[in-house]
């Protein structure tokens, strides 16, 4: 008996309840469907049809090993995709989504480097602070920033670390109290990024309670109000670093503790991965291992 032969046919005839129509869609007599279903009964030792002139119905058994059946058959078309997609070179639409400054100012760079490695994969990428649903915006691939273990729904690669860094304009330094200790920003003003989720606290030694006149969803907007001397702000390097090497920006409180930022790949969670996202995420890493 070939047994997975047996298998297709069962969840066939399970989906369309009737002898008939199974001979019908696959050229093959009803009576010989009857006869591979039966061998297969008699493998298993158990019924899992109980038939009748008119249609047939799954028995107790039979329906647990319906659900069975079709993750055998789903898996074996995963492994038939794979080895297919590997054969050739990653092409299609992948649709990405990432936190606005992190796309500007890092991912850019290592996109257009992807783009010439895998000129048939089209990019459709999305950038934005706000949380999404991937799943739900029909995303392949999102990039999330956190200092948190992730509570998420999804597959997460982690693909490297950014530091923190607590800045401000030598302007805005000259004009107002020294910032010799965290405790020191309580007296100060402190820009805050809407979608910290810290929220007034920021993670410096065992957490400083701040306050300021500007609260804003972008980081970008954050870093043009610094530089105009307008206060303090608590931001990862890839947004200032280039300001901290220029002396457009100072680094206070350098020798305190602060977490890394880590920044991880997700995506939806599947029993087969296509092979562009694969290739994606793998470039990522050697992206980011690679010394600046």
């Amino acid at each position: 008996m070939d047994k997975l032969r047996a298998i297709r046919l069962f969840v066939r005839l399970a989906d369309l309840g009737s002898f008939t129509r199974v001979a019908e869609q696959t050229n093959v007599s009803k009576s010989m469907i009857s006869k591979e279903i039966s061998r297969l009964e008699l493998d298993l030792g158990a019924r899992l049809l109980h038939r009748s002139t008119r249609n047939v119905q799954l028995t107790h058994l039979g329906e647990g090993y319906l659900q069975r059946a079709r993750e055998i058959l789903r898996k074996l078309e995963d492994a038939d995709g794979f080895v297919s997609e590997h054969q050739h070179a990653p092409r299609g639409k992948l649709k990405i989504n990432a936190p606005m400054a992190l796309g500007i100012l890092e991912l850019s760079k290592m996109f257009a480097d992807f783009m010439r490695a895998y000129p048939d994969i089209e990019l459709d990428i999305h950038l934005g602070d706000e949380d999404v649903d991937l799943v739900e915006q029909g995303f392949d691939l999102g990039f999330r920033a956190s200092s948190r273990p992730l509570d998420s729904n999804y597959v997460g690669r982690k693909l490297t670390d950014f530091s923190y860094h607590v800045c401000a304009s030598p302007g805005y330094l000259e004009a107002h109290e020294p910032i010799r200790l965290p405790g020191d920003l309580k007296s100060h003003n402190c820009l805050v990024y809407s979608y910290f989720k810290g929220k007034n606290v920021w993670p410096i030694e065992d957490g400083i309670a701040i306050s300021g006149a500007l609260r804003v969803n972008s980081v970008l907007f954050m870093m043009e109000a610094l530089k105009a001397d307008l206060g303090v702000a608590f931001l990862p390097n890839f947004v200032c670093r280039s300001a901290l090497e220029s002396g457009e920006l100072v680094e206070v409180l350098e020798g305190s503790s602060k977490p890394k930022l880590s920044l991880y790949a997700l995506y939806p969670a599947r029993h087969f991965v296509p092979v562009k996202i694969v290739q994606c995420i793998e470039f990522l890493e050697r992206w980011f291992s690679e010394p600046v």
